[in-house]
């Protein structure tokens, strides 16, 4: 189980395994494969003459200024995440990494997964452990009511579900 409580101005820096991999592959694509690609349309652009009107040479210039600085963003940032690749002892309760059902007063489902903020994507279903929703419901159990204070008044849900998946093992 991980502690979730956290000092004012201090996020917790969880990750899932999943969100974890992901940051490591496009730190890997971003330098085995797109930096040397730009790199050597650089290259191929400043040998044709006059860099200062080169449009190719300062977009790609561009390109790698924010290469490097996502890539110094990714190393780290992994460096300060912890991975939480266990699963809580107690299952019945939300904690980061579940998936959890809850209805809303007009009868409405959603599911959302509790993970890192730097794998939020509402579009999945994935709610950052930082967000109002999640931090109401960690620590609850299946059936407790929920209010949750949104930009348009309080919102109450009932968690109607509470899943975890566990982590694959290929490591």
């Amino acid at each position: 189980m991980v502690k979730t409580t956290t000092t004012p101005g201090h996020a917790p820096r969880y990750i899932t395994p999943d969100g974890e991999r992901a940051l490591r592959e496009e730190l890997q694509y971003l330098w085995k494969i797109k930096r040397p690609e730009v790199t050597q349309a650089v290259r191929e652009a400043a040998a044709q003459g006059d860099r200062s009107e080169n449009a190719e040479y300062i977009y790609g210039k561009k390109q790698l200024r924010e290469i490097d600085r996502r890539v110094r963003f990714l190393s780290k940032r992994l460096d300060e995440l912890t991975v939480v690749d266990r699963l809580p002892d107690d299952r019945n309760r939300v904690f980061f990494g579940a998936w959890v059902t809850v209805e809303d007063e007009i009868g409405d489902e959603q599911s959302y997964r509790l993970v890192g903020a730097d794998e939020f994507d509402l579009g999945k279903g994935y709610l950052s452990i930082n967000a109002p929703m999640a931090r109401a419901l960690v620590g609850k159990h299946l059936d407790d009511e929920v209010s949750v204070k949104t930009p348009d008044g309080w919102k109450t849900v009932v968690i109607t579900g509470i899943r975890y998946e566990e982590a694959p093992s290929d490591k």
